[in-house]
């Protein structure tokens, strides 16, 4: 039986991710799931996506809104044009996507299916079951608009797709794991995210079998007119129905706010990794990492990179914390440093590429930079959060900082008082 793993509020946020934040997403994302192929296997890559916490994580260490909804298209976006000149390497498929794309999901699967071997035709069928269990068995409020499909060569997958409720301005993520999956009707989500919203209709649920085997009986000895002409005879209202049984699950809430804030972080694990990266860098791990120019700033953000490269699932409840590695397209924590985003990149590269042939020193290296940070949080002192994101912001020009408002320097040339407010 498949698990669940837990749920989280998603405030709706508009708006779109600006070219040059895209491009360096597509290759962050890309050269990060090569790592932890590399290390840990393809289906414990499918296990990270199907986890609700890692995945915004993962969203956040790549520079987009921290508690957005938007996190959801855009990493799977990224992912599909990342890994798609990567799939005869990885063996690792990204499929569907936002509107129109979704439905070309099933196709998608038969094509790939066709070249690779295994059952395409199936996993369509898997697509589609999927997209009705979210859509009509789970009736939630939300309306699915967003749908991806992760499959591998040997036919393993993960799911995750998105529902919104406008009126309330939430989403709802789901995700779905092939892993242990025996039945479509027996409580099998990996994971609910989102906000409770009242009385969920859940016939997907092991404990609604009875009432889908009343429904069928109804239906075939009765006939869908002359239900719907006794439930008119009723006045239009339906029977009670008891109170639903709820699942106790952890719940990540993402809030509304923009600002990264103190409570949304946790302060020890913060500290850990700075600690870690004052630790080991700049001097070691430059010289270690061959690269030129690696300062002290790109070690902070390539500490935060390696957990969500390595980190046990229970690092990832603070994922605001990801966003202090390369900050936010919206300017929050502080804007994107491409100087340090940039370098991060070209660590990971030549890191994985020289993985490739067999010189395992610099992947190596950024393990015990992740191990490091876990053995200093406990007792590691530094700044605040908002100490933190203060200095990053001043800082921000310096690192060629960006948001979709613009260049930080020419931002605050034009008003030179302009740091934290936009």
């Amino acid at each position: 039986m498949a698990r669940r793993a837990g749920s989280a509020d998603l405030p709706l946020h508009g708006g779109h991710v600006p070219p040059w934040l895209a491009a360096r997403m597509t290759r962050l994302g890309a050269v990060m799931t090569q790592a932890i192929v590399h290390h840990y296997g393809r289906d414990e890559f499918l296990r990270r996506i199907a986890n609700p916490f890692w995945f915004q994580s993962f969203g956040c260490v790549m520079g987009m809104d921290w508690h957005s909804s938007g996190i959801t298209t855009s990493v799977i976006g990224a992912l599909k044009r990342g890994l798609a000149p990567l799939a005869g390497e990885l063996g690792i498929h990204v499929c569907g996507g936002r509107g129109a794309k979704s439905r070309e999901t099933p196709q998608q699967l038969v094509n790939i299916g066709e070249r690779q071997g295994f059952d395409g035709a199936g996993l369509a069928q898997t697509s589609r079951l999927v997209a009705k269990v979210d859509s009509a068995a789970v009736q939630d409020g939300f309306d699915l608009y967003l749908h991806g499909f992760f499959v591998t060569d040997d036919g393993k997958w993960t799911v995750v797709q998105q529902g919104m409720n406008g009126d309330k301005r939430q989403a709802r993520r789901y995700h779905w794991l092939s892993e242990g999956l025996t039945s479509f009707f027996d409580d099998p989500h990996t994971a609910i995210d989102g906000k409770g919203q009242g009385e969920i209709v859940n016939l997907a649920d092991k404990r609604a079998q009875g009432s889908r085997n009343a429904q069928l009986d109804l239906l075939a000895s009765l006939g869908p007119d002359k239900i719907a002409r006794e439930f008119a005879s009723l006045g239009g209202e339906p029977a009670p129905k008891p109170e639903p049984a709820q699942l106790a699950l952890p719940h990540l809430v993402m809030p509304a706010h923009h600002d990264v804030r103190e409570d949304d972080v946790i302060a020890r694990r913060l500290r850990g990794n700075l600690a870690a990266a004052a630790d080991r860098g700049p001097k070691d791990f430059s010289e270690l990492l061959l690269t030129p120019g690696v300062g002290a700033r790109t070690v902070k953000a390539l500490a935060l990179v390696a957990e969500v490269v390595h980190g046990a699932p229970c690092r990832f409840s603070d994922p605001a914390r990801f966003s202090l590695a390369h900050g936010g397209k919206d300017r929050h924590p502080f804007p994107v440093p491409l100087k340090v985003y940039d370098e991060t990149i070209g660590v990971l590269k030549s890191a994985v590429q020289n993985a490739k042939l067999g010189r395992e020193e610099e992947l190596s290296a950024l393990k015990r930079l992740d191990d490091q940070a876990r053995l200093l949080e406990a007792r590691a002192e530094g700044p605040s959060v908002e100490g933190f994101i203060a200095q990053e912001m001043d800082a921000s020009p310096t690192y060629d900082g960006r948001s979709v408002f613009g260049w930080e320097a020419e931002l605050r040339a034009a008003s030179p008082k302009r740091r934290r407010s936009v």
